[in-house]
C-alpha cells in the first residue's frame, strides 16, 4: 500500500518567487508559496487585513496563482467564495494555478467551474479532495498529485483533457459518471484502494499504462468511444468491466486477480491480453471478434521497464476462463487460456468457438475406484467442468473423489444437455485440427448419451456394449484385450471340441458287375470325428497348431480350410464375425490418438 507519510522537504527552491517563511537549517527554503501580487509573502502568510483586501479584488472567472501555498479549509472556502458566481451559485475560476499546493484540510472544489486550465501538479491533498460535479473547461493537470484521503471526482466534466500521470491515491478514488472529452492520462498512477470509474465517458484516449490498483479497478458501465488501448495496468483485486462499451478497436492489457465482463459490449474488434486473471464473460455482447490470450511475460511500461506485479506474486500467471454463459461464441477466440473450470452452459454457437494455442480443459481423476466389490478404472481424458459437477453430485462419496463439486447455487446440467455441449465443442476442436481433444469430447458425448435416461433402453444398451468393448472406439487397450480374450476363447473351444480326432480321409467304394462293363466308383469323406477322452489329452501340440491357424485366419476374416467338427465350424463362423470387428475398433482407437 502507498504510504501517506510526506517526504522530507527538498532543499531546491521552486522556480517562482516564494514566501520563504519558516526557513530553518533542515529546510532552508521555507514556505514555497508564491507571492501574492504586490506582496512578498504567500496568501496564507498575509496579514488578515491584506488578505481580506486581496480577496475583495477577486471576481468570478478571475485568474489565480497560489502555487506552493498551504491552504486550510477556511482559507480555501474564503478564496472560492470570493469568485462565486452570484447567478449560478458556484465558484468560477479562470486560469487556476495550484501546483505543489498543500491542502492541510479537506479541499472542497465541488461544482467549481474552471473556465481555463487548472493546474494541481504535485499538489498534496492531506485530508481528502472533493471535486464532484466540477467543470474543467480547460486542461486539468493533476500529475504527481497526492491524495492522502478519499478523492471525489464524480460527475466531473474534463472538457480539455485530464492528466493524473503518476498521481497517488492513498484511499478511495471516485470518478463515477465523469466525462473525459479529450484524452485521460492516468499513466503510472497509484491507487492504494478501490478506484471507481463506473459510468465514466472516455471520448478520446484513456491512458492507464503503468497504473497500479491495489484494490478493485471498477469501470462498470464506462463508455470508451475512441480509446485504442486500456493498460497495461496491474490490479491486485478485480478489474470490473461489467456493462462497459468499447466502440472502436481496442486492446485491454491487465495483470489482475480477476476480470469481469458481464454484459460488456464490444462494438468492434478487441483483444484482451491478461495475466493472473480469472475471466468472467457472462452475457458479454460480441459484435466483432474478441481474442482472449494469456501473456507469458510481464508487461512493459516505459520508461521503467517491466511493470511490477508484487501484489499478484502469490498466484499462477495463467489466465483462467470462468464462464461464457450468454455469450455468442461465434466471435470468441481463446489462446493459451485454461478452461478447466470454465462453464460453457448457456453460450450459443459453441461449434464456432476458436480454441488456439495451449488451451487446457479439466481432466478426469485417474486410478481405480471400488464400488460394490467391483473395481472401476478411470483413464485420463479431457472433460468439461459441467461433467465434473454432474458426477460429483451423482456418485457416491468414494467414487466422487477427484470430481469437482459444483459451485454454490450453480445449476447442474442433465446428461442430455451435457451431450449437446460436448457435441458443439467437439465440432469446434475438429475445425481447429485438434483431433486428440476432439476425441475426448466425443467420448464425453457418448458417456452422456449412455447415462441419459430419456433415450430408449435399446440405444443405451447398445452404447453400453460399445463402451465396454472399446470405449466408444477410443480405447485401444480395451479393444485389444477383448480381441485377445476372444482369440484365447476360440483357441480353447477348438482344442476341446472343434478340431477332430484325425483328419478325415476320402474313401472310394464301387463294384464291377461283369467283364467289359464300366466300373462305378463313389468317393466320400467321412464326417470329422468329435474328440473324446479327457480334456487334457485333447491339448496336444499338433491340435494346438491347427486351432491357432484357424484363429489367426478368423481375425483377418479368412477361412482356414481346416476340417472341423460341427462345433468347430460354428466357433469359426462366430470368430470370423467378432474378431475382425474388435481388431477394427482397436485400429480406430489408435488412429484417433495419433491423428492430427
Amino acid at each position: 500500500m502507498t504510504s501517506a507519510t510526506p517526504e522530507p522537504p527538498s532543499s531546491t527552491p521552486p522556480n517562482w518567487p516564494h514566501c520563504g517563511r519558516g526557513a530553518t537549517t533542515s529546510d532552508p527554503v521555507g514556505c514555497r508559496g508564491v507571492h501574492v501580487t504586490g506582496h512578498a509573502v504567500c496568501l496564507s502568510h498575509l496579514r488578515e487585513t491584506e488578505r481580506a483586501a486581496y480577496l475583495a479584488t477577486l471576481t468570478p472567472g478571475a485568474d489565480i496563482d497560489h502555487r506552493g501555498t498551504s491552504f486550510t479549509a477556511c482559507l480555501l472556502r474564503r478564496l472560492l467564495d470570493a469568485v462565486r458566481d452570484p447567478t449560478a451559485g458556484h465558484p468560477r475560476l479562470g486560469h487556476a494555478q495550484f501546483d505543489a499546493t498543500t491542502f492541510t484540510q479537506g479541499a472542497q472544489f465541488g461544482a467549481t467551474v474552471f473556465t481555463r486550465s487548472a493546474h494541481f501538479s504535485g499538489a498534496n491533498f492531506a485530508h481528502g479532495a472533493q471535486f464532484s460535479r466540477a467543470f474543467f473547461t480547460g486542461a486539468a493537470w493533476f500529475g504527481g498529485a497526492t491524495f492522502a484521503r478519499n478523492a471525489h471526482f464524480g460527475e466531473v466534466v474534463f472538457a480539455r483533457g485530464a492528466k493524473f500521470t503518476r498521481a497517488t491515491f492513498t484511499r478511495g478514488a471516485w470518478f463515477n459518471r465523469a466525462t473525459f472529452t479529450r484524452d485521460a492520462w492516468f499513466g503510472g498512477a497509484s491507487f492504494a484502494r478501490d478506484a471507481q470509474f463506473n459510468g465514466a465517458m472516455f471520448t478520446r484516449d484513456a491512458y492507464f499504462g503503468g497504473a497500479r490498483f491495489t484494490g478493485d479497478a471498477q469501470f462498470g458501465g464506462a463508455r470508451f468511444e475512441a480509446a485504442p488501448r486500456l493498460g497495461p495496468l496491474v490490479c491486485g483485486q478485480t478489474l470490473v468491466l461489467d456493462g462497459a462499451v468499447f466502440e472502436t478497436p481496442v486492446m485491454v492489457e491487465a495483470a489482475a486477480r480477476a476480470v469481469t465482463c458481464g454484459r460488456t459490449r464490444w462494438a468492434s474488434v478487441a483483444t484482451m491480453r491478461l495475466r493472473y486473471s480469472e475471466l468472467d464473460l457472462s452475457d458479454a455482447v460480441l459484435e466483432y471478434p474478441l481474442t482472449v490470450t494469456a501473456r507469458p511475460e510481464p508487461f512493459l511500461s516505459p520508461p521503467n521497464g517491466q511493470l511490477a506485479e508484487t501484489s499478484l506474486s502469490d498466484r499462477n500467471p495463467d489466465v483462467r476462463l470462468k464462464t461464457v454463459d450468454g455469450v455468442d461464441a461465434a466471435h470468441l477466440v481463446l489462446h493459451d487460456v485454461a478452461l478447466g473450470t470454465c462453464r460453457f452452459a448457456g453460450a450459443i454457437h459453441l461449434d464456432q468457438l476458436r480454441v488456439d494455442g495451449w488451451c487446457t480443459f479439466a481432466t478426469t481423476p485417474v486410478g481405480t475406484r471400488w464400488h460394490r466389490m467391483l473395481p472401476r478404472w478411470w483413464s485420463r481424458r479431457s472433460t468439461l467442468a459441467e461433467e465434473h459437477h454432474w458426477r460429483a453430485q451423482r456418485l457416491s462419496p468414494l467414487l466422487a473423489r477427484g470430481w469437482t463439486p459444483p459451485p454454490e447455487n450453480a445449476l447442474v446440467l442433465k446428461p442430455a444437455a451435457l451431450a449437446a455441449l460436448y457435441r458443439q465443442l467437439r465440432k469446434s476442436l475438429e475445425d481447429g485440427k485438434n483431433e486428440p481433444d476432439a476425441a475426448d469430447f466425443y467420448y464425453g458425448e457418448m458417456e452422456m448419451r449412455r447415462h441419459d435416461v430419456t433415450r430408449p433402453l435399446s440405444e443405451r444398451v447398445l452404447l453400453a456394449a460399445y463402451w465396454a468393448l472399446s470405449g466408444y472406439g477410443l480405447r485401444a487397450t480395451r479393444a485389444l484385450a477383448w480381441l485377445l480374450s476372444a482369440m484365447a476363447a476360440t483357441l480353447l473351444a477348438l482344442l476341446l471340441w472343434g478340431v477332430p480326432v484325425n483328419d478325415p480321409k476320402p474313401e472310394t467304394t464301387g463294384r464291377q458287375v461283369g467283364i467289359g462293363q464300366d466300373i462305378t466308383l463313389t468317393t466320400d469323406t467321412p464326417a470329422p470325428a468329435n474328440p473324446t477322452g479327457p480334456w487334457a489329452e485333447r491339448v496336444t501340440g499338433k491340435r494346438c497348431e491347427k486351432a491357432l491357424r484357424v484363429v489367426i485366419n478368423s481375425v483377418i476374416f479368412r477361412s482356414s480350410g481346416q476340417e472341423l467338427t460341427t462345433a468347430g465350424t460354428y466357433t469359426e463362423m462366430t470368430s470370423r464375425l467378432a474378431e475382425p470387428v474388435l481388431l477394427g475398433l482397436a485400429a480406430l482407437a489408435i488412429r484417433g490418438r495419433v491423428k492430427r
